[in-house]
């Protein structure tokens, strides 16, 4: 008997998934199944959990037809699952298949399973339900799992889908082979063909056993993941082409400037996406700390532009950091008016007098935050005196930071130290000798930042990027690196459409430096501070559960590629501090669209930078001496020549292990690292015959 849904019942079927109504329905005992005639026969191959009785009407929820409430009332349906094994559609039966069964929802490939769940159950698929069901019925002793497509149409995705995960075996005849195969040609997919019956009629009607049927000498195993190689990738790395900036990885708010600048000043996104990063660390690290596990993090960046002499880097800063400009200036004047006030009063007065108006009048500390040429030494000294707890070190001319005294000399670990000590916990140091007459006993200065935004000459950083000491202290470990191409000899001067437009006149950057002028000059109520009046940072926090699990999963996807073999094993050092950066960018891009809370979009928006940069430092990594081929073109050419002569074109690793060329020659852990290069590239395949490893060459590469 079936009961009228409400309009409450519908409504919350509408709301949720698959997964969160399930419960809201009775599972389908044997006498409900009267008139199923299918199910009723085959009820003890069958889960009951997967079988439920619907009584209303069905709303879609996810698809073409989503919303679309179905006529289910009166069904019985099958639990469909994905390979993860988690609910996501039904199919729907009428009793004793009297209309079309109904799927709710096509939109994804799943199928109903018969059998074990666990992985080492041989998995076959069907395409349909009562050659799936006869299956299971006659295989039920062996070791196999049943997935069953909900219709012939889906079959194929399905099965793909399923592949992704382990093998699964199809079954067909040799008439049908080409039909089956080449849809699926390429994929983790083992297809069983036979000559004159099916597998079900060998089962049912020639009476021979599963094993029986694989043993018959017109019996043919493909195993399409083998059949279809792959055309193989250039393994040349190309230094000189840069990554494509993700642009859309910055909100409007923020694109648009950034879009504008690059436009007005001819130069790549990358390098106006890099210094508008810079403007917005400059001032979000005065108000806020990014979210890190159970603790905050500074939000200050160390931020590297790569850009020849001539590039615009220069005119790239000057509307980047226009307000802030425009904003130090100002200060700098009024600290010039208090600085002659002070020293006037001062030289009024005399003995006593004197001494007082020095104990409560010190001279006014000049408050400029942002240095072009400084040495980190001078920079800590203010931290620590207390004359500053903000700071940026931006430049255009990043020799004078490399080259400079400081990271030449004995005392460039030192150097690098305290700037990485800056940048993690926001701690400024020195040490002296309190003996003589004029030591400071001020030695630490907490809860200070430090932004680095530096652009220079390839000949510049070249040298820097590849420096164990910059690596080995981590600075270059924090960096947010960019490289992007050289648009001299493309950019255009001489259009009067482009002579008219005035980058002051944008409403986009003017809308971007108001933004910039409000937080930097904020209402003495939005600036809270504590009781020595430094700054007291609002601690950012995530905005959702959601939010804080699209940080973790960026975290873990990290932490997964630096294991043997994945593309950031020899950058681990780089790759732990990549989440961290995700953090800090994406409490700023919040911070400067008014909110103290980090939402998902956020972090991804913040993620996709960060893979940008990890893209562009390993170019660095990989560039090739002109001429030179790397250790994945040598190994490749050995192992084509070497199998020259064999079919098919195998080896035995053991073999390549022992004769490989230098340096992967008895090195597993680099040849092991080079072979999984080259099987990514398609180059290879990577295969075990028995107990004995062997590699597989791709037959494209003798062509």
């Amino acid at each position: 008997m079936t009961t009228t849904p409400t309009d409450s019942q519908e409504k919350t079927h509408g709301k949720v998934g698959l997964s969160g109504i399930l419960g809201d329905y009775p599972i389908a005992t044997i006498e409900a199944l009267s008139g199923f005639n299918i199910l009723a026969q085959n009820y003890p191959l069958l889960n009951p959990k997967s079988l439920i009785v619907i009584d209303d009407r069905v709303t879609v929820t996810k698809g073409e037809n989503a919303g679309e409430r179905l006529d289910t009332v009166g069904t019985i349906g099958l639990v469909l699952h994905n390979k993860d094994y988690e609910a996501v559609s039904l199919l729907c039966l009428n009793a004793n298949n009297h209309t079309k069964p109904i799927i709710t929802d096509t939109s994804q490939p799943s199928a109903y399973f018969i059998g074990p769940s666990s992985n080492d159950s041989e998995l076959i698929a069907a395409s349909n339900l009562d050659d799936g069901m006869a299956l299971a019925e006659c295989l039920k002793a062996d070791h196999v799992t049943m997935a069953i497509s909900p219709n012939e149409w889906l079959f194929n995705d399905t099965v793909k889908h399923l592949s992704q995960d382990r093998p699964v075996t199809v079954f067909t005849t040799l008439n049908k082979a080409d039909e089956v195969s080449k849809p699926l040609a390429g994929h983790n997919v083992k297809v069983v063909v036979t000559s004159d019956r099916t597998v079900l009629e060998h089962l049912e009607y020639g009476g021979l056993s599963y094993a029986d049927i694989l043993a018959l000498d017109d019996t043919k195993i493909i195993d399409l993941k083998a059949v279809a190689w792959p055309t193989p990738e250039p393994l040349a790395s190309d230094p000189s082409k840069p990554t494509r900036y993700p642009i859309e990885a910055w909100p409007p708010i923020l694109r648009k400037p950034i879009e504008a600048i690059a436009n007005y000043t001819q130069v790549p996104l990358a390098m106006s996406g890099q210094a508008v990063l810079g403007a917005i660390a400059h001032i979000g690290q005065a108000h806020i700390d990014a979210p890190m596990g159970s603790e905050h993090k500074p939000t200050s960046l160390i931020i590297i532009t790569e850009g020849e002499s001539g590039t615009g880097k220069t005119q790239v800063m000057g509307l980047s950091h226009f307000k802030i400009d425009q904003h130090e200036k100002q200060l700098y004047s009024n600290y010039l008016s208090d600085v002659s006030s002070w020293e006037n009063n001062l030289l009024s007065l005399k003995g006593k007098d004197r001494a007082a108006f020095l104990d409560e009048n010190p001279k006014p500390p000049n408050p400029v935050t942002m240095f072009d040429d400084a040495t980190i030494e001078p920079l800590i000294d203010r931290f620590v005196d207390g004359e500053m707890y903000n700071a940026s070190l931006s430049t255009d001319e990043a020799g004078q930071f490399f080259n400079g005294h400081t990271m030449k000399s004995d005392t460039a670990g030192s150097a690098l130290g305290a700037i990485t000590k800056l940048y993690s916990s926001g701690i400024a140091g020195r040490t002296r000798s309190q003996k003589n007459a004029y030591a400071n006993p001020r030695t630490k200065a907490y809860d200070v930042r430090m932004t680095f935004l530096l652009q220079g000459q390839r000949v510049v950083l070249e040298k820097a990027l590849t420096d164990p000491l910059m690596s080995g202290q981590g600075f270059l470990a924090r960096a947010m690196i960019a490289c992007p191409e050289d648009l001299r000899g493309k950019r255009v001067w001489n259009d009067p459409k482009r002579r008219n437009d005035r980058p002051h006149d944008n409403p986009c950057l003017i809308d971007y430096w108001s933004r910039c002028q409000s937080l930097l000059d904020p209402l003495p109520a939005n600036l809270p501070s504590d009781s020595t009046g430094a700054p007291s940072r609002i601690k950012m926090q995530w905005a959702s559960n959601e939010a804080l699990q699209a940080f973790e999963d960026g975290m873990q996807a990290i932490e997964n590629r630096q294991a043997s073999g994945q593309v950031l094993e020899y950058l681990k050092a780089y790759a732990s501090r990549m989440a961290e950066n995700a953090t800090r960018i994406a409490s700023l891009m919040a911070f400067f669209d008014s909110r103290k809370t980090v939402t998902t979009d956020d972090i991804k928006r913040g993620f996709m930078l960060v893979e940008y940069s990890t893209t562009e430092r390993l170019r660095y990594l990989d560039a090739m001496p002109t001429g030179e081929q790397n250790d994945s073109e040598k190994l490749s050419g050995w192992l084509v020549d070497k199998a020259r002569g064999k079919t098919p074109h195998k080896l035995g690793r053991t073999y390549i292990s022992n004769n490989a060329p230098s340096p992967m020659r008895k090195n597993t852990k680099l040849l092991q690292n080079e072979l999984d290069k080259l099987e990514a590239a398609g180059h290879i395949k990577q295969e075990l015959e028995g107990r004995m490893k062997v590699i597989s060459i791709n037959p494209k590469l003798y062509k």
